[in-house]
């Protein structure tokens, strides 16, 4: 067993994490997306450490950075480079990071892991620049979509012409596929990006699952007309109508334990203060660690809404815009991953991620399973994103143990 300082391992993931968000497209906040010159630099300084570590490194057809060492089904571990706009430092390259130094502890006691290891970074995972998710994780499970190089991003720039930009040839992207068999389990490290180790105190968790998400688009008419003559008894108020059915989701999510419900986008039209609002369009986010359990909430949702629109004489469209499985994590990895936690001093929480994750992709290749480390007031996808020294140290120690009783 590896003698480990979780502090020093903490002190040096802190340094590193500095050091990669000084690469950023803007110098006050840090913007850092897919395919760009950012990405370049950043992989590049990935890469170095990598190969530091005594990792042989190789960037595949894609993107994507990749360390391997010994031979054999190989243990996944890795998480993604780029990041939202006006982002934290450490939602994606912790899950690199962690990997990066876990290796170089076996280096620096001189020996090897039990196990082969790939660690990889991958590079779009936040749909930052083109809309889309997942797709370099997807190119690595043999999953990658066509149609996505005719994407654009904001600037009209598709992903096809990106990749050239890049130095890639999107004809080569299957290349980068890990070949059947080769992958023998995914780990991912990655800030909780919630409250709940926080709130109990715990530096570490074990993931269960990561939640299925359901998407709508509803749009709700009913009839425009001036805000000083239509009586309030005669009138179609589509925003009215809105209000009622989101107040309704919302009674719906806290009395269904687990599940979470948001609606992130309402637009009012015409949109004016002397008019009563003709037409009202608004999404809907439903997410959930059990897919009856959303599915049968969709159903319960469908239902009353239109009993609402019904009862004020509102025409309702409702139009399912994305959806995907819950991804549950392997049980006896979490019961390994659990023991490495406790093995340095931690109490496993186990709970779901209500985020997704790259390892919803590498779950159709092979078991999957994640550590989740204490943020600061559960923020993330923010510049005050924060996880401390401490808490990285420790989950670079708990992944020490986990490789060190690993056997494909």
């Amino acid at each position: 067993m590896i003698k480990l300082d979780a502090d020093a391992l903490g002190r040096r993931a802190e340094t590193m994490h500095k050091e990669l968000a000084r690469i950023s497209a803007e110098p006050d906040r840090l913007v850092r997306l897919f395919l760009t010159p950012e990405h370049r630099r950043a992989a590049d300084l990935v890469a170095r450490w990598m190969g530091e570590a005594g990792l042989q490194v190789s960037e595949d057809a894609i993107g994507n950075v990749r360390g391997r060492m010994g031979e054999g089904p190989r243990l996944l571990l890795g998480s993604h480079l780029d990041s939202v706009i006006d982002a934290g430092i450490y939602d994606g390259p912790l899950g690199v990071i962690a990997p990066i130094l876990a290796i170089d502890a076996f280096k620096r006691a001189g020996v090897s892991p039990p196990s082969g290891i790939e660690v990889i970074a991958v590079g779009d995972e936040e749909a930052s620049r083109f809309p889309t998710t997942l797709s370099t994780s997807a190119a690595l499970v043999g999953a990658f979509e066509q149609t996505t190089l005719a994407l654009q991003d904001a600037a009209g720039v598709t992903y096809a012409e990106a990749l050239r930009a890049y130095g890639k040839d999107p004809a080569k992207i299957a290349t980068a596929a890990i070949p059947p068999g080769a992958a023998a389990v995914y780990l991912e490290v990655h800030i909780e990006q919630g409250p709940v180790l926080e709130s109990k105190n715990q530096a570490l968790g074990v993931v269960t699952a990561i939640v299925g998400q359901t998407r709508l688009a509803v749009t709700l008419t009913g009839i425009a007309g001036h805000a000083g003559t239509v009586p309030m008894k005669l009138r179609h108020d589509a925003l009215a109508g809105a209000a009622e059915i989101v107040l309704m989701v919302e009674r719906m999510a806290f009395t269904t334990d687990g599940m979470v419900a948001t609606v992130g986008s309402l637009t009012v039209y015409p949109g004016a203060v002397n008019i009563i609002p003709g037409k009202v369009r608004f999404t809907l986010d439903l997410r959930t660690a059990s897919d009856e359990q959303r599915q049968a909430t969709v159903r319960e949702f469908d239902r009353q809404a239109r009993a609402i629109a019904a009862r004020r004489g509102l025409v309702i469209e409702i139009a399912t815009t994305h959806g995907i499985a819950t991804v549950p994590c392997d049980p006896r990895l979490q019961d390994n991953l659990a023991a490495a936690i406790e093995a340095v001093g931690g109490k496993a929480i186990r709970l779901a991620s209500g985020a997704g994750h790259d390892g919803m992709m590498f779950a159709k290749i092979c078991p999957i399973v994640m550590m989740f480390v204490r943020c600061k007031g559960g923020v993330s996808h923010n510049p005050a994103e924060y996880a401390s020294p401490r808490d990285m140290g420790l989950a670079v120690a708990a992944l020490v143990r986990f490789i060190e009783g690993f056997r494909p």
